[in-house]
């Protein structure tokens, strides 16, 4: 009985994969059949372009055999009742493909090339775009440093002060009610609005409001944005303005949700207020501290819109993240989408790797009530 269960799972992990892999060689040979790709010439390139149509029929027919050894798996039987739940979610798993997986394998696809928003196809170079943003071209190591500088400082500083502020509001005071209203204002404005209206309040000229107030005590102006030392700073602290707010609802919430009887059972106990936070609250809040450390993170990865209004990515590389090193290499200049492509594969990937490694490591941590 075990072997037939193994043979069953190892039968449809078989089956699903090559269908995968089938259904990725037959997309892939249509799409170079499709846009008169000239490949240079080898075992694969005659494997891709031979007959794309037969690959992905043969990749369907592998996913339903998958299918159906998994059922079987599942059910212990053929019973076609049991294919009804695969049939309601076809539509969600259509929407997935269409919008999340065709622009995955799309981006992979153009990275592998040299070309233009016109003409992206325009000269196949295989790996070369890693190899130039990796060993060739510093700018990308420098974004990437930028990139991860900014994301630890707007993950660890975002959390600490969402706490922090949750902690304050969560007594019942007037002025609370109204300082909740104020510090969640920020977040309702748009992120090219905010970007705008801090550039002007730290701008170097004579109408920028920092440098104005400077002025009148008798201060030296600074250049804010215009300085290496204080550009990414200025930005970490307008991004915390903005968003602040909106966490700190999310941890008040969790706040409130959270039984009372489990502190007075502590004060019962006389435990102290700090060991009580770190034993009871932090424990049931881990659930969403954990969501919070994730859409952070993802969200720090691919910020754009208020470093392209404020600095874009100055002065020098300074502030030069990811996601700007993406648009400028794949709309700005010419005849470099695929190392726009390449980095954006890059992204991806640390992206994909950072939530795996989220989940590996910290859900098991996680306490939900």
């Amino acid at each position: 009985m075990m072997h037939d269960i193994k043979l069953r799972k190892a039968l449809t992990a078989g089956c699903g994969f090559l269908g995968l892999a089938l259904l990725l060689a037959g997309f892939v040979g249509g799409k170079i059949a499709a846009d008169g790709v000239e490949l240079p010439q080898g075992a694969l390139s005659a494997f891709l372009t031979s007959c794309p149509q037969a690959l992905l029929v043969a990749g369907c027919a592998m996913a339903l055999v998958s299918l159906f050894f998994g059922n079987l798996l599942l059910h212990g039987g053929f019973y076609p009742r049991t294919y009804l739940p695969y049939l309601i979610i076809i539509p969600a798993f259509a929407f997935i493909v269409l919008f999340v997986l065709y622009p995955m394998i799309e981006i992979v696809y153009l990275s592998l090339f040299k070309g233009n928003l016109i003409n992206p196809t325009k000269t196949f170079v295989g790996l070369k775009n890693y190899n130039d943003i990796f060993f060739v071209k510093n700018d990308f190591k420098a974004a990437l440093g930028n990139t991860a500088v900014y994301t630890v400082a707007v993950v660890v500083f975002l959390i600490f002060f969402a706490v922090l502020f949750a902690l304050w509001f969560f007594q019942d005071r007037r002025i609370n009610r109204f300082s909740q209203t104020m510090i969640f204002s920020p977040y309702l404005i748009a992120s090219v609005c905010t970007g705008f209206i801090w550039a002007w309040i730290m701008s170097k000229q004579d109408y920028g409001l920092f440098n104005t107030l400077l002025k009148a005590f008798g201060a030296e102006p600074m250049k804010w944005l215009e300085s290496s030392a204080t550009a990414m700073p200025c930005i970490i602290f307008v991004v915390i303005w903005k968003n602040l707010g909106y966490y700190v609802l999310i941890i008040l919430a969790a706040l409130k949700s959270i039984p009372a009887e489990i502190y007075e059972a502590a004060q019962l106990d006389a435990a102290p207020r700090y060991r009580q936070f770190f034993r009871i609250t932090l424990p049931l809040l881990s659930p969403q501290l954990f969501f919070l450390l994730i859409t952070i993170t993802i969200s720090s990865f691919k910020v754009f819109d208020t470093i392209r209004v404020m600095t874009d990515g100055g002065p020098g590389n300074a502030t030069n993240v990811i996601s700007l090193y993406i648009y400028d290499y794949s709309i700005i200049r010419m005849n470099s989408l695929g190392i726009g492509m390449a980095a954006s594969v890059v992204l991806m990937g640390i992206l994909m790797l950072m939530t795996f490694v989220y989940f590996r490591m910290l859900e098991r941590k996680v306490h939900y009530q």
